[in-house]
């Protein structure tokens, strides 16, 4: 029973907090590797194949609510999907401890982003 219970947990709870805008994939992806001893890239990989029906039911409900850019979207959609591509395919090649330095680094970089912006507005009141 162990064996299924701590990972449906930690999914449980990153996709409550993925529903509330925190970011669950990139916190699923902590857990899993932090806590659960899944490698990274499996951990990557698990979580894309999470996040892509997500996004495109997403993507779906955008379009039909008209918060679609619908020239910058055209514009971005292959160029980001070659690149994604293209990336995916170089981290193939790369020893996995190489791809944890970037990520920690993004990871750094995108909360004290978060933080930076709560700080702002929070001055402006």
């Amino acid at each position: 029973m162990r064996t299924w219970l701590l990972p449906m947990a930690f999914g449980f709870a990153t996709g409550i907090l993925s529903a509330w805008g925190v970011g669950g994939g990139t916190l699923l992806l902590l857990c899993m590797t932090l806590f659960l001893g899944v490698e990274q890239r499996e951990a990557q990989a698990i979580n894309l194949l999470f996040f892509l029906p997500t996004a495109g039911i997403s993507l779906l409900f955008h379009a039909k609510n008209g918060y679609l850019d619908g020239p910058v979207w055209r514009r971005a959609a292959l160029p980001g999907a070659a690149a994604s591509l293209l990336a995916a395919l170089l981290s193939l090649r790369w020893d996995p401890r190489l791809l944890r330095i970037p990520f920690g680094l993004f990871l750094l970089y995108a909360g004290a982003s978060l933080l930076w912006k709560a700080w702002r507005e929070e001055g402006k009141q």
